[in-house]
């Protein structure tokens, strides 16, 4: 075989195949670790095609990025000495280059998902390789879990390894059943690692461009690698280096995952004119890629990563410190193939502080697409998989209610047959459920350019610098050619979403349908070769389908469409405007336009990028939608009710027909016909939130609520509580049948009260609470004074002094159990003494309280002996 002729014996690697190979005969599975540079992402594959046990069938190498996978692919194709395409060939989303007699297939991610699920038993291969799976990537996750379920019950003889630079190994063979694991040491140079911080708070490209000037001097052989976390920095160090390297006699070049394939190639390949080169990328050069000539590394130690927020629902990209794994594998970079450096922008101790590794793309992502084929794998629990990480069950069930809201599963959380035909389309659930609906009306070509424009960077650059605004339809409208004034247009990037576009045609012509093959070629073809997203006349649909207005031309793409189409990719981000500029979205939350722009007056937009900071998020990307076609386009997910409301400002029970969508109220108008209970429900709850002080109270209503609490106090099981807690939690069943038919503040106010109290108690309640609860107590003077029961606990019985002369004992509530709190009173009713045991009083407070009165008030009568003195509510005694 070709594979035994084209092993590079001076490769590490090669020195651990013995046991690879031992292990995979013997336990199936294994899990290899080599450094950057050992070889085995290019001479494994190679290495295992003579195996016995792989009969023939294919060999998949799944890598994470697709310019890994192209370059791998090439790279062992070259050593057979073919093109790819034969012995050695590429599959990824929308791209394929396989033939007939293909044994090595390189695949990225979504793509072994979608052959997993069409071929649960991946009947053709006979073992799958995991590349750089320290990376931890969503669908490389979901590929093991799905694997080894396969493997589990349907081919034990399917062979799993997952191999790294840096990966904690253990974990993973615990999961792959306790596998072998197999080191390479790897063939080392030594780097020299130098830590640079910057010198102040320049900005992040002028440091780079300074320390890459430094790094290019003092390491005078090789070429320079330089790690930037995005596309963005990586051009504004470029413009940098052409001021700072006029005369340095070197080229510079980028590498990042959406330049055209011939830009790529120049990125890795030697400088044609042999120039030293200096080789700006993102994290997509950390790993797989090998970048010929590099001896250099600068590392500026940020990376860009996707966080999804599942208080928003909404990801958001942030630009984060690398771990320290990320910036080993960095490192090791500049080691390959000689001596080298690597220049770090920041400090020995900062090292200390970064994180050891990254966090698995499992745990902040958008979960969406993982529950849509979960559920076309026919998981109804993630945890039926087996992971190293399982998924957040927050963000997942977050993740099903979306597919439940775009029709991809039922109720029952079964997928249904549009979710099978989202899955099967492939790119996030959202864009694949607008594309497909917008087949269905007449309009692929406008979705399908929609949709890679959001798969893609923004390609739309304002002339001077700065963000353009935040009107998706300006960037639709640059891609048909005409580009607003004071804006360019990447080409680069335009031409790929243009590529994407047409792929996503192709694919969405296969999807059309209901049963398509793929054929072993990979070539996407359905019976008919129809296109149905082919220009051509548009159609009118009722139940919200997109459709094109009368005055629409049909003869080429429009604008304002985008909205339309939009609405269904997002039905959860329409934003209602409240201001200028300021909006609300559907989900209740606040949005906001940086500043004042043609779509700050839109009364509606479909909101696809926010910046998810503060109370009020910041656009980034919107389209704006009239309300008539998003009433129409989202008929199904509006809701029309009546509803009845406590309207705090006018008191008063307020009935609104509405047409909703979330928390936005399209239309409303008054409401006439109000069921009763509701309206009554209204009205309680208004009570409920107002307080009871919106019921006519009295003071002998007060006090016959505090005579209730008194009695629920001394015996709670027998008597019911009747504070403001209590008969505000069953205001239904003592006040409801009295306030029927009532609906503001005012007509409370008539409101049998007493009544309503009193219908707690039965008839002989009703008596035991005037002997044992009385209003009024009558003192030896002949007056009735009423009983305070403010306090339940303690009764008070405010009185004159002097009308109780000739009383031995306090007066007795409660069937004689309570003693009232006396409030002994001076003639001009100010209290002189607390007390509940009045015989204590006479006996010993009496006569120093008797000379302070006597000296106030000398008029009065103040007897040596008050048990023995008449009582009176004059001044004196009549007689005296």
């Amino acid at each position: 075989m070709k594979s035994r002729q084209t092993v590079d014996t001076a490769l590490p690697v090669v020195q651990c195949l013995p046991q690879l190979r031992e292990a995979l005969r013997q336990r199936g599975c294994a899990v290899l670790v080599a450094p950057p540079g050992a070889g085995k992402t290019t001479i494994v594959p190679l290495a295992l095609l003579d195996e016995p046990w792989l009969e023939g069938r294919k060999l998949l190498l799944l890598e994470p990025r697709r310019l890994a996978a192209r370059a791998a692919a090439r790279h062992m194709a070259a050593k057979l000495g073919e093109p790819v395409g034969q012995t050695v060939g590429y599959r990824m989303r929308l791209e394929t280059k396989v033939g007939p007699s293909t044994r090595i297939e390189v695949v990225t991610e979504g793509v072994l998902t979608r052959m997993l699920q069409a071929d649960p038993g991946l009947e053709q291969a006979g073992a799958i390789l995991f590349d750089e799976y320290h990376e931890r990537s969503l669908h490389a996750d979901l590929g093991l879990a799905l694997a080894l379920q396969a493997r589990e019950l349907l081919r034990p003889e399917l062979r799993l390894i997952a191999m790294s630079a840096t990966l904690e190994a253990e974990p993973v063979a615990a999961l792959l059943g306790d596998a072998p694991v197999i080191r390479s040491e790897g063939r080392v140079y030594p780097v020299e690692t130098i830590y640079a911080p910057p010198a102040g708070q320049e900005r992040l490209e002028v440091s780079a461009a300074a320390l890459l000037v430094r790094a290019l001097h003092e390491q005078p052989q090789g070429d320079l690698l330089v790690f930037l976390p995005g596309v963005a920095e990586l051009r504004r160090t470029a413009a940098q280096l052409q001021r700072r390297l006029e005369h340095a006699g070197a080229s510079v070049r980028l590498l990042h995952g959406n330049l055209p394939l011939e830009e790529q190639d120049a990125a890795l390949q030697p400088d044609p004119q042999g120039k030293r080169k200096i080789v700006l990328a993102t994290s997509i050069a950390e790993s797989s890629l090998t970048v010929e000539g590099v001896r250099t590394v600068v590392d500026c130690g940020w990376m860009r990563v996707s966080r999804f927020s599942p208080r928003t629902g909404m990801s958001r990209l942030e630009t984060v410190p690398v771990s320290q794994a990320s910036a080993d594998q960095r490192r090791g970079r500049a080691g390959r193939v000689a001596p080298g450096a690597c220049y770090r922008l920041w400090s020995e101790a900062g090292h200390d502080r970064l994180p050891a590794a990254g966090e698995p793309e499992i745990r902040q992502s958008d979960l969406a697409p993982l529950a849509l084929e979960l559920a076309q794998w026919g998981a109804a629990d993630a945890s039926e998989l087996k992971w190293l990480d399982p998924p957040p069950p927050a963000a997942l069930r977050q993740a099903g209610e979306l597919l439940l809201r775009l029709g991809a599963l039922d109720a029952d959380h079964r997928i249904t047959a549009h979710g099978r035909r989202m899955a099967e389309l492939g790119g996030h659930p959202r864009l694949a459920h607008m594309v497909l609906r917008a087949v269905d009306a007449g309009l692929g070509p406008e979705a399908c350019l929609l949709a890679a424009l959001l798969g893609e960077r923004d390609p739309l650059r304002r002339e001077g610098g700065g963000r353009p605004e935040a009107d998706l339809r300006l960037r639709f409208e640059a891609l048909l050619g005409r580009i607003p004034p004071g804006h360019d247009l990447d080409p680069s990037a335009a031409a790929r979403i243009r590529r994407t576009a047409g792929q996503w045609r192709r694919a969405g012509r296969v999807q059309a349908h209901a049963s398509v093959a793929v054929p072993r070629d990979g070539g996407p073809k359905n019976r008919d070769g129809g296109d149905l997203l082919s220009d051509g006349g548009a159609m009118q649909q009722d139940g919200g389908a997109i459709s094109r207005d009368a005055s629409d031309s049909s003869d080429q793409s429009d604008p304002s469409l985008c909205g339309a189409l939009l609405a269904h990719a997002y039905p959860d981000r329409i934003a209602q405007r409240r201001g200028t500029g300021r909006y609300v979205l559907s989900g209740g939350r606040g949005a906001a336009l940086a500043e004042l722009q043609a779509l700050s007056s839109a009364p509606y937009l479909v909101v696809v990028e926010l910046d998810d900071k503060g109370e009020e998020s910041r656009i980034d990307l919107a389209a704006p939608l009239d309300q008539g076609r998003l009433e129409r386009e989202l008929a199904d997910e509006m809701e029309q009710a009546v509803h009845v409301n406590w309207n705090r400002a006018r008191h008063a029970v307020e009935a609104r027909e509405q047409l909703r969508l979330g928390a936005l109220v399209l239309r409303e108008r008054a409401a006439h016909h109000i069921d009763a209970d509701v309206r009554l429900g209204a009205l309680l709850s208004g009570i409920r939130e107002e307080g009871l002080q919106l019921l006519p109270w009295t003071r002998p209503l007060r006090q016959l609520q505090q005579r209730l609490c008194f009695m629920h106090a001394s015996d709670p099981p027998a008597w019911p509580d009747a504070s403001d807690e209590a008969l505000l939690g069953e205001l239904e069943l003592w006040l409801g049948p009295f306030a029927a038919g009532m609906r503001s503040a005012a007509e409370l106010q008539r409101v049998q009260l007493r009544e309503a109290l009193e219908s707690r108690l039965s008839w002989q309640e009703r008596r035991q609470l005037e002997e044992l609860a009385p209003t009024h107590v009558q003192v030896p003077s002949g007056s009735r004074i009423p009983v305070d029961y403010g306090d339940p606990a303690a009764p008070v019985l405010a009185v004159r002094l002097q009308e109780l002369f000739g009383l031995r004992d306090t007066p007795r509530i409660g069937g004689g159990r309570i003693a009232l709190t006396l409030h002994l009173l001076s003639p001009a009713q100010r209290p002189m003494q607390v007390t509940r045991d009045l015989r204590s009083f006479w006996a010993e407070a009496y006569f120093e309280v008797k000379k302070d009165l006597k000296g106030r008030y000398p008029k009065h009568y103040w007897p040596d002996n008050p048990l023995e003195a008449p009582p009176t509510r004059r001044v004196k005694p009549r007689g005296s």
